[in-house]
């Protein structure tokens, strides 16, 4: 497993439009010290699918995004919640 250093993030604010997490995906990948054919080999996918996924011509299954995730060392991070206050005797 290899740390790219990022992680995917939850963004909650609407006005502010989060990034689709296969753009993340993408940009983690870009970020990561190691090629698309070391990647796909070493995940069990093909260079060509993979690249296909890069430049945006075709989107990859969840087994495939579990497994590059998997690979890099990403996580996927929910919103903060908050959290309800007591209201005991109430």
């Amino acid at each position: 497993m290899l740390d790219c250093g990022l992680s995917i993030e939850y963004v909650p604010d609407m006005a502010k439009k989060p990034k689709l997490i296969s753009e993340q995906l993408r940009e983690a990948m870009l970020a990561a010290d190691v090629s698309r054919y070391r990647i796909a080999k070493d995940i069990g996918v093909t260079e060509a699918l993979l690249s296909r996924f890069m430049n945006g011509v075709a989107g990859i299954g969840p087994e495939t995004i579990d497994k590059i995730g998997e690979y890099l060392g990403l996580r996927l991070v929910g919103p903060k919640r908050k959290r309800k206050k007591n209201s005991k005797g109430k």
